[in-house]
């Protein structure tokens, strides 16, 4: 789905702030917007994908709220993820109000009343995220006050690449669910000191680090010292967590790869495509290897499958 782009530049100022409301409940979620200033000036650019939303917005100051009356009209439970690109926000949802620094990322439960004040002008990257998806990797959220993740966390730098690749507009749906899982996991990850159980900790970082690896199957340098590096841990740590599950790190990646390849071979809107193509996109770089690891693997040549599809 393309983006949607709006600005009160369109409208006139008197009508800027009703205008935004009609905006933001599109775009993102129900709420009431207010300003105290009546030269209000915004925009802001979206996709959404079915329960997925995603947008970035630039404003002058003003403050909004989603009530009671929001929550109970809403057709679905959500979290609301915002990364401060510039300024500052004030959120109020439970406990005491947290205040977003440039560069950090703040989640609040869409299904309970929140007061979110932008006291300067600001920009902001917005996701919305079915509670489900965030409350499978990060149980301990539920029923919580508002938090935020520092910018030093550990996994600030990707959750914040991921919230920027969602909002630029130019991702499909596969890309969003993928890039929306790996968000899920990451903000699991930067939470999950909330938690004193260090088992649940290991296995959302588990999850996280396979994801990152299905998303990054086609990458050659895809090793174990590049993966330990980008999630903090050592190479020893990486290969322990792969031996949990019965795998070494390259007996996982290989496979991986092969089924890749095995479905993309499957593919009848993948025919143009050639073999060579198909299985450098997957990450091998020695198309002989390939061959013989898939015919080990599948008991027929990669043109075999193909011929038969």
């Amino acid at each position: 789905m393309s983006a949607k782009s709006w600005s009160t530049d369109n409208v006139r100022p008197i009508e800027g702030l009703s205008f935004w409301r009609d905006v933001v409940c599109e775009a993102v979620l129900n709420v009431s917007p207010k300003a105290p200033s009546a030269s209000f000036r915004a925009s802001l650019s979206g996709q959404v994908f079915g329960p997925l939303r995603f947008a970035s917005f630039t404003s002058t100051p003003h403050f909004i709220e989603r009530e009671k009356t929001h929550v109970n009209r809403a057709a679905d439970d959500h979290y609301l993820i915002s990364l401060q690109r510039s300024g500052h926000s004030h959120m109020e949802q439970g406990g005491d109000p947290v205040v977003l620094e440039p560069g950090e990322i703040g989640i609040i439960d869409g299904t309970r009343p929140f007061r979110v004040t932008f006291p300067d002008e600001v920009s902001r990257i917005l996701a919305v995220v079915p509670r489900h998806r965030i409350e499978a990797q990060a149980p301990w959220l539920r029923g919580g006050a508002s938090l935020k993740i520092a910018a030093s966390s550990p996994y600030a730098d990707l959750a914040r690449l991921h919230l920027a690749a969602l909002a630029a507009g130019s991702v499909d749906v596969r890309q969003a669910e993928l890039l929306t899982d790996n968000l899920c996991n990451l903000l699991a990850l930067a939470t999950a000191g909330i938690t004193a159980d260090p088992d649940m900790r290991t296995d959302t970082q588990m999850q996280a680090i396979l994801n990152y690896c299905r998303q990054h199957l086609s990458d050659i340098e895809l090793t174990p010292r590049a993966v330990a590096a980008r999630f903090g841990i050592s190479v020893r740590t990486l290969h322990l967590r792969f031996e949990t599950m019965g795998l070494s790190f390259g007996r996982w990646l290989l496979e991986s790869r092969l089924q890749e390849c095995r479905r993309a071979l499957s593919d009848p809107a993948l025919r143009a495509r050639t073999i060579s193509q198909i299985a450098y996109d997957a990450g091998f770089g020695d198309l002989s290897h390939f061959s013989k690891a898939f015919r080990a693997r599948f008991g027929e040549a990669p043109r075999d499958l193909r011929h038969m599809q």
